[in-house]
């Protein structure tokens, strides 16, 4: 198939929808697999006799390996072909995958589960970045609304699917099965992704930033692990120290990369992007909503499962008012974003995530100690509602200024603080909770008091969305 080059004719679009659906089934691998294992805790702890130490492990290693890698996938992906890295990426979560499944030690497990990550951070960047230099137009408006549902959606499939996998015990492969499920599709998406999507990468191949690549993993590194591990840990004084050196590594990393860009030697993550106005607020919205994300996901499920004492499967099943919910809204955003402009809807949708909220806190205090999918189901779909609005803004507002040439280096600086911040959120709402909990409060208290420091949250959100509107509308409105 023809090598299309990231400064292809801007008015064509060169990936039809055959290859769009086979990127977006791609997209499902590593986002399901971040919370498909949550459910599978408690079994694999029981096979290998695991610490509560190495059951944070396997939800940590794989996403510390993820956004570290991420941003040198998307640099691959620009410069041998995102199509090319998309498939070297699908083969290393099969393989990886495979070995999660037949681990025989708790070691074996977090090693694969470590190239598992490895193997996200391969597909991710390329599934981006070939949407936004492959679709002109409304179909790149309506393509980031599927990725944006595609991407909302995994999330919560993986957790309801892993708690049906490990309660049906399929072949008596108990939590196996989260992993091995994977097999199928890395086959389907090899078999077919050369057929349909098409090649692409820059006109011209650069050269590996070695500095500020070695500087992002050891700032991601410190930042991420100690969210993970801290709290298990007490907060022992190497998990400080590691947070410590987050400021530190931040500048240093800034400073490389300033003496890179000065240099023309292509820094993994270019100041020019961060000069863009859209793009820095994509940035913003990363930190702030996804931080949320997925502090409300782990917070909930721990609240229905340790508190209301529903079973895993009880508790997935919660989520599915506002997975369907989500699901619907990314199908209508990009008609919403068309009629609003960007950044009016990033605030519908941070009102009426807000109203959701309100509801949830709600609903629980008029049926505490009985929730169930039922009566959580009106609060629960305006949040997975808002969640839509404001993830698929978040996608187009911060590629809208990108250079199609850089679209690697974009998709990956905006995936790598969304991974980043995922970690940040169940390591600060699971605190709140858990602190509350300390204290002498029920799980009613602390899930109320966890969801009201994610209304703040999205709040500040909602505040700063209005101030960039203000002084960015126009452009906003006009790259929708």
């Amino acid at each position: 198939m023809t090598t299309i080059a990231g400064s292809a004719d801007k008015t064509v679009s060169t990936l039809g929808s055959a290859g769009l659906m086979v990127l977006l089934a791609g997209q499902l691998l590593p986002q399901i697999d971040f919370s498909i294992v949550n459910v599978a805790l408690d079994a694999i702890a029981q096979t290998f006799h695991a610490t509560a130490t190495e059951l944070e492990l396997i939800v940590a290693v794989y996403g510390v390996a993820f956004a570290v890698c991420l941003a040198m996938g998307g640099r691959l992906g620009d410069n041998f072909g995102r199509r090319k890295l998309f498939l070297w990426g699908v083969q290393v979560f099969g393989i990886a995958s495979l070995l999660c499944g037949l681990a025989g030690s708790i070691w074996m497990l977090l090693a694969a589960r470590i190239l598992q990550g490895v193997g996200a951070a391969l597909i991710v960047p390329q599934i981006l970045a070939t949407i936004h230099v492959g679709l002109r137009g409304n179909e790149h408006s309506r393509a980031i609304g599927y990725y944006g549902a595609i991407g909302g959606l995994a999330f919560i499939v993986g957790q309801v699917l892993g708690g049906f996998l490990v309660s049906a015990n399929i072949a008596g492969l108990g939590w196996r099965s989260v992993f091995l499920i994977n097999l199928p599709i890395c086959a389907a998406l090899l078999i077919a992704a050369p057929r349909w999507i098409p090649e692409t990468k820059r006109p011209v191949k650069v050269n590996i930033d070695w500095p500020g690549t070695t500087l992002l993993a050891m700032l991601i590194v410190c930042l991420l692990l100690p969210l993970a591990l801290g709290p298990v840990k007490h907060w022992a004084w190497p998990y400080v120290a590691l947070l410590i050196a987050v400021l530190p590594l931040v500048a240093l990393l800034w400073k490389t990369e300033l003496r890179q860009e000065k240099r023309n030697a292509h820094p993994l993550l270019p100041p020019a992007l961060l000069r863009i106005p859209s793009t820095r607020f994509g940035l913003v919205i990363a930190v702030l909503f996804f931080s949320c994300w997925s502090g409300y996901m782990f917070a909930m499920a721990l609240t229905l499962q340790s508190g209301a004492g529903l079973s895993p499967l009880q508790a997935g099943n919660a989520f599915i008012a506002l997975g369907a919910a989500y699901f619907l809204s990314s199908l209508t955003s990009g008609r919403v974003v068309k009629r609003l402009g960007l950044a009016p809807t990033l605030m519908l949708g941070c009102a009426v995530q807000m109203a959701g909220l309100l509801g949830v806190m709600l609903t629980l205090k008029l049926v505490w100690p009985h929730p169930n999918l039922v009566n959580l189901i009106p609060a629960m779909a305006l949040v997975g509602y808002g969640q839509a609005l404001i993830v698929g803004s978040f996608f187009r507002i911060g590629l809208s200024g990108v250079p199609t040439d850089q679209a690697g280096a974009g998709s990956s600086m905006l995936s790598t603080v969304q991974q980043a911040s995922f970690g940040l959120g169940s390591a600060l709402l699971g605190t709140v909770l858990a602190r509350t909990l300390d204290l002498g409060g029920s799980y009613l208290h602390g899930i109320v008091a966890a969801l009201g420091t994610e209304f703040g949250i999205m709040a500040v959100l909602l505040i700063s969305t209005a101030i960039y509107h203000f002084r960015h509308g126009k452009r906003s409105a006009a790259n929708p």
